[in-house]
């Protein structure tokens, strides 16, 4: 029997960063998204698919004007109205739609309202299970993640489908999922459970087919398994490439795993310091951090000639009004490359979450303001609107001429890089009330 030829689509729907095409980042500061191209590499090969990618953080998504015969919408909860929007207008046309990612694995008797099916958790063996089952006509409303998945000898991403000329960065991988911390903001222990890798040999066989040269790493926390990261570390020196990805500080505490990753061509990486405030860190359950001194950490990690984009939190029920100033005081001081501000979010399925509803303390459940950029509860030591307007005051100090004139002026580290990022966080900065609203929204892998 020969099967017909499927027609899927699978989309990302955008967030109030990308309210216009393009969104507010330019070429320069983005990077090739894995969820959508690791899902249409599963499609088993014996159906035969024609497959469409469409990522609205680059390009424009019109319900209306898609022709399939199933789409897969791949959702985060700031994005889950448009999911669920883009989801209402396809299936009045009739056309079937399964919903995951983080949100439906989050909120799933939530997303199941909106969807034919969903895939909860990392959909490696439950996307083709889907697959199988839509086309012999009994797909199921749920898939859930197998307890025991593996990571090993899947299929390298699709990255032919997506359109590598809108990024900076073509070439991103992941070498493992999840993280060992139980950070009480984070969705990864809520969502995604334990810690997993894939075999070193699968990771640099996927860099030497993508005969990559610059490459960066999505890995929620690339040194989590210490063990591993050093031996992947060791495989990369003969590959001879660039790359960046995420860590925490705890890297700064190992001078072989730090050097290693230096000799393996690490040039930057994404460090959540998020508080400067020792009680905020035990509040957030990520009192690792006060294991070593913030600024040896930056001067450590510089020393081998990696650049550093810090990551800092405001909103903590511990944080003041005197908490802004000493953030942004320390970050220029440490001369740390791109610094990045966030307001708290309380992520439906977090501890946090879980806290603060029960504290009678979240304000709105409107899933498009849980962006990092929007109040959505009651701080303690200060009001909404001061924690908003502080916020954008840091990032505004922070990305003025002269302190990021001081920053790398102090650094000094792959400033080839540094300068075009920090222009495009001035830019950003300088912008977040037209970009950062949702008005638009009117009328890993996990899919």
């Amino acid at each position: 029997m020969t099967l017909r030829l499927l027609r899927v689509v699978l989309l990302s729907p955008r967030g109030p960063l990308y309210r216009h095409r393009g969104g507010i980042w330019k070429k320069t500061m983005r990077y090739a998204p894995l969820t959508l191209t690791t899902l249409a590499a599963l499609i088993p090969q014996e159906i035969p698919a024609a497959i469409q990618i469409i990522d609205e953080g680059v390009d424009d998504i019109d319900p209306d004007r898609i022709e399939a015969d199933l789409v897969g919408i791949s959702s985060i909860t700031g994005t889950a109205p448009r999911a669920y929007e883009i989801s209402a207008r396809l299936r009045s046309r009739g056309i079937p739609v399964v919903l995951g990612g983080v949100h439906p694995t989050l909120m799933p008797e939530e997303a199941m309202h909106h969807a034919d099916s969903i895939v909860v958790g990392y959909a490696e063996e439950s996307w083709p299970a889907l697959l199988r089952d839509f086309v012999a006509g009994r797909m199921a409303p749920r898939y859930d993640q197998s307890p025991h998945l593996k990571l090993a000898n899947l299929p390298f991403p699709r990255r032919d489908l997506f359109p590598g000329g809108m990024v900076n960065v073509a070439h991103t991988l992941e070498a493992t999922r999840g993280c060992i911390y139980q950070c009480e903001f984070c969705v990864v222990p809520a969502a995604w459970g334990a810690p997993m890798q894939k075999p070193v040999a699968d990771v640099v066989a996927d860099i030497r087919q993508m005969r990559a040269k610059r490459v960066i790493f999505l890995d929620l926390n690339l040194i989590a398994d210490v063990a591993y990261a050093k031996e992947l570390f060791t495989a990369l020196i003969p590959l001879k490439i660039q790359w960046g990805g995420l860590v925490t500080t705890t890297i700064a505490w190992d001078d072989e795993l730090l050097d290693l990753a230096a000799r393996s061509g690490c040039r930057g990486l994404l460090i959540g310091f998020e508080s400067l405030n020792q009680k905020s860190l035990v509040e957030a359950k990520k009192a690792f951090n006060m294991r070593r001194d913030y600024f040896d950490v930056v001067r450590t990690i510089h020393d081998r000639r990696i650049a550093i984009m810090g990551c800092f939190v405001f909103g903590f029920d511990h944080d003041t009004l005197r908490s802004f100033d000493e953030t942004v005081a320390f970050v220029l001081d440490s001369h740390i490359d791109l610094p990045r501000y966030a307001i708290a979010v309380p992520f439906p399925g977090t501890g946090l979450y879980r806290r603060l509803k029960s504290e009678g303390r979240i304000t709105t459940e409107n899933w498009s303001l849980y962006d990092g950029q929007h109040v959505v509860f009651e701080p303690k030591n200060m009001t909404a609107a001061q924690l908003l307007d502080h916020t954008h005051r840091a990032w505004k100090q922070t990305y003025s001429y002269s302190s990021m004139w001081k920053r790398l002026s102090g650094s000094r580290t792959r400033l080839s890089i540094a300068i075009p990022a920090n222009f495009g966080y001035r830019f950003y900065a300088d912008h977040l009330d037209t970009f950062y609203n949702c008005d638009w929204f009117e009328g890993r892998a996990a899919l």
